[in-house]
């Protein structure tokens, strides 16, 4: 006897990306996050080309990967899909030193993030 899979925690038009462990604060990544919510993908892969944050580069690749997801595992529409939810989460701290004058040393915090990306297919009436 095997267990039951697991029912799907997304809609029907939904599809998702998660990264994990980037390394970056997710204070930084939530800045880059919060200019893609909510708008249209393709727009959305626009922003994150042009965008000089080096984090960017990062999210444009989660976000192809979400529009990929929805086209090839869910027959999704790629030209009507939105952003519905870039959401940050903290990842794990690793805490490191350096030494400083007169035999002192000094507390290094290099934070990792998470980042979630739920794309979602509008309804034919929201197009119009």
């Amino acid at each position: 006897m095997s267990k039951k899979p697991t029912p799907r925690r997304e809609a029907e038009n939904e599809a998702k990306a998660v990264l994990r462990a980037v390394r970056v604060s997710p204070r930084k990544l939530d800045l880059v996050a919060a200019t893609i919510r909510g708008k249209k993908a393709s727009s959305a892969v626009n922003e994150l080309t042009f965008s000089k944050k080096r984090i960017a580069i990062d999210v444009k690749k989660a976000l192809n990967s979400a529009i990929a997801n929805a086209e090839n595992n869910h027959n999704l529409d790629v030209d009507r899909l939105i952003v519905a939810e870039a959401s940050v989460g903290k990842g794990l701290v690793m805490k490191r030193f350096q030494t400083r004058g007169r035999g002192r040393s000094a507390g290094i915090i290099k934070p990792f993030a998470h980042l979630t990306i739920v794309v979602r297919e509008r309804a034919e009436a929201e197009d119009k």
